[in-house]
């Protein structure tokens, strides 16, 4: 029996998949045992044998309904997931969320393309972002996420979820092009502006005999809405300070009353992509592939004062008088900076494909930071805007690079009951930054160093796992992680000492466990079980100050790693025409990594800890169906409730049964398409976020200000005609309520979306 699985939640329910690896085809759904695996084009890197909980969506899928400027874009409707996306080519803050995981924990989650690492585990937070740019959304053939630390064939960052990109290898000759515009009208305190871009994208591809290739390149021109916004707390009364106008009385995230002076961090970013796909077959079983990816970003951040002078001139620094009180204006409240970055990525595999007893792969991947290097004046506007001094910080030579042996062993064949995985993997990371004043910000050379901070971490595993089908009706796997973890080269220096640190290793077992049973043709259900060890990232190791004393500050070389124990119960109702999944999760986790605010020294400052015990509870509901009451009309939507609490953390008793930051007690999202015939789409798509908070002890009670998490809820709509066989051209509207909400930054405002595509297969 088959069925048609459109859009978004096709889920991959691959707990009764009878291969290893999804079959080279076209566009198919093949049911197994009551469950429904979709099979297309290239293979997943994700282990679908394992019976847990896999959400799919297929390149055409996403082409048809969503709004898809960048790779994340893909993710917006997947059940319990946010990518924290601020604009168009957004490419330092766009962290993934998972269930129990929020948009601050972006080491709590992988992604990968063609299982080459993408995600950025030098870090955890904000600035860690998968490296998104290197997949764009023409490259797609289809994404699948893993929910939870369920296979043992991945460290413990994926406690989260795995995402993984299987991008376009071409069978024939085809090509295509892609040209975008949009454009928001950005309406927040006194900025009333318009923020618009475009991006062009181009990819051929083809097989000549054993050989096939693929080349995609991609231009995006992006102004983001003004992302910072520059305020001060009510001032003492006085009449030192210059009489200026302008500002807006407001409220922060505590509710105290303060003044907005204007913003800053308003983005320009012109991003050039491109990537070559190079694939020799030796034998109809064993492939060689090759990837060169090459992502360069141009970016500036400009800033915006609401105050004038009694002249009309705008004021950006010195003593103001705003309705008789004093506020001092430092010289980088209204900063400005520059960017120009230039990353490289390199993998290599070779694997066999007999579907017989013995399948393998050794494959290694490297990305580089080649070029990055962020400029940021310390001279006050307007005279930064010509130059003056500032600060340049140089990442050249960060990066990681990864390495696997894999294993698969059929004993009795494909049709056989045990299929076993097993492998060792290692991945390395080096963190390499350095700061230094330079007498001209924009293009001075470097000077006196700053600071500096440099680091290695690098991570061995062996792997096994064995999925055994041990009656007609029941499946189970079991397997177990083995892993050494090791930091070294540890220092972090301010501008005349540098202190090292000693070497750690440490070695941890973590159990994987999953069963599915078949109750009934249409009924099946499954439980999983995982540990997950999240190491300390070479920046939460590393990266902080030395103080007057020389002693440091901002981090700790000697945290502890999360440990996680994340179980799931699920129900899944075959339907017919579509699909019903009702998910039991929970997390327990101690340890956990998080940023607190302490007083050192007199001062407030950020630091690393571990929190002691977190617990997340929670019911995943997800439902897509086809072809509800007329033909062509699809309807995919989830809703997610977690009960997501901080248990103990002896460092901050404050936040003891507060929610955990960024983790909503309920999400939601749907999305709605109708296709009356072989021309048009028309979609319309919503997403919810109730309320969270920012800070651990909830302090934050006002989500709807700078640095605040509000609730929200979203509309988007999409149109798209096949004007002839080769060309199309869509019309699409994100937030079409125009909804103004935060997630530390404000999200963008009501966009619109335009596209023409021309294909030639």
């Amino acid at each position: 029996m088959k069925h048609r699985l459109n859009p978004i939640y096709a889920a991959v329910l691959a707990a009764f998949s009878t291969c290893a690896y999804a079959q080279e085809t076209t566009d198919a759904v093949v049911k197994t045992l009551g469950t429904i695996t979709v099979t297309s084009g290239q293979p997943t890197s994700l282990p679908t044998q394992i019976p847990t909980t896999i959400e799919s969506i297929t390149g055409k899928q996403i082409a048809e309904t969503i709004n898809a400027t960048d790779a994340e874009d893909a993710l917006k409707y997947f059940p319990s997931l946010l990518v924290r996306k601020r604009y168009i080519g957004d490419y330092d803050h766009a962290i993934l969320a998972s269930r129990a995981s929020g948009t601050g924990n972006s080491a709590r989650s992988m992604v990968y393309a063609d299982g080459i690492l993408l995600s950025n585990l030098l870090g955890n937070g904000a600035t860690f972002t998968p490296r998104w740019g290197m997949v764009t959304p023409e490259q797609i053939e289809r994404v699948d996420v893993l929910y939870g630390p369920f296979s043992a064939a991945y460290p413990g960052n994926s406690v989260g979820a795995v995402v993984d990109y299987v991008t376009r290898m071409p069978s024939k000759f085809e090509g295509h092009v892609k040209v975008t515009g949009f454009t928001q009208n950005f309406d927040l305190y006194n900025t009333h502006s318009s923020y618009s871009g475009h991006q062009e994208s181009a990819s051929l591809g083809d097989r000549n005999g054993a050989w096939s290739w693929w080349l995609n390149v991609n231009h995006l021109e992006s102004d983001g809405q003004p992302l910072v916004i520059v305020s001060k707390p009510l001032g003492a009364v006085g009449n030192v300070g210059t009489p200026v106008t302008g500002a807006v009385s407001s409220r922060d995230t505590k509710n105290a009353q303060n003044v907005i002076l204007g913003t800053s961090n308003q983005v320009r970013t012109v991003q050039d992509q491109a990537k070559v796909k190079l694939a020799y077959d030796f034998s109809p079983t064993v492939r060689a592939s090759y990837t060169l990816g090459w992502w360069s970003n141009d970016a500036k951040r400009t800033s915006d004062s609401y105050l004038r002078d009694a002249a009309g001139n705008p004021v950006y620094s010195g003593t103001v008088n705003i309705d008789g009180r004093d506020y001092a204006l430092g010289n980088t409240d209204f900063s400005s900076s520059r960017g120009k970055l230039e990353h490289v990525m390199h993998a290599l595999s070779v694997k066999s494909n007999t579907k017989s007893t013995w399948d393998w792969e050794v494959a290694t991947s490297l990305y580089d930071y080649a070029k990055d290097e962020v400029r940021t004046s310390t001279t006050a506007l307007p005279n930064a805007a010509i130059g003056g001094a500032g600060m340049l910080t140089d990442m050249s030579g960060t990066g990681w690079n990864t390495f696997a042996l894999k294993g698969i062993w059929r004993p009795d064949g494909i049709q056989g009951p045990h299929i076993v995985d097993f492998g060792y993997q290692q991945d390395d990371y080096r963190l390499r930054t350095a700061v230094f004043s330079t007498s001209n910000w924009i293009h001075g050379d470097a000077s006196q160093r700053t600071s500096a901070f440099t680091g290695n971490t690098q991570l061995q595993s062996l792997y096994a796992q064995d999925t055994w089908r041990f009656a007609k009706a029941w499946k189970t796997t079991l397997g177990g992680r083995l892993e050494q973890w090791q930091a070294s080269n540890g220092s972090i220096s301010n501008a005349s000492s540098t202190l090292r640190f000693s070497e750690r290793s440490e070695n941890y077992f973590s159990p994987k466990a999953a069963i599915a049973y078949q109750v009934a043709p249409a009924w099946a259900l499954k439980a999983s079980l995982g540990r997950a060890i999240r190491f300390p990232t070479v920046s939460e190791l590393y990266q902080g100050a030395i103080a007057a004393d020389n002693t440091i500050v901002r981090n700790d070389p000697n945290l502890k790693p999360e440990k996680s124990w994340t179980s799931e119960f699920t129900v899944e109702r075959d339907l017919g025409n579509g699909l019903l999944r009702i998910t039991i999760f929970h997390e327990d986790t101690h340890d956990a990594l998080y940023s607190q605010l302490n007083v050192i020294a007199g001062a407030t400052v950020s630091t690393v800890q571990n929190v002691d015990h977190m617990r997340t509870t929670g019911l995943e509901v997800a439902y897509q169906a086809n072809d509800i009451a007329i033909r062509g009309l699809d309807l995919s939507g989830s809703v997610t409730f977690a009960d997501s609490k901080t248990v103990r953390n002896d460092n901050n008793p404050a936040s003891v049964g507060k929610w955990q930051p960024r983790v909503p007690k309920w999400r939601a999202s749907a999305l709605a398409s109708y296709r009356p015939d072989d021309r048009w789409t028309y979609t319309f798509g919503a997403r919810y976020s109730g309320r969270q908070y920012g800070q651990l002890d909830n302090s934050d009670v006002n989500g709807f200000a700078y640095t605040g998490v509000s609730s929200f809820f979203v509309t988007d709509v999409r149109v798209r005609y096949r004007i002839a066989k080769q060309w199309t051209a869509s019309l699409g509207i994100d937030n079409l309520n125009n909804k103004k909400y935060w997630n530390f930054h404000p999200y963008p405002q009501r966009t619109v979306l335009a596209e023409l595509k021309f294909d030639l297969d």
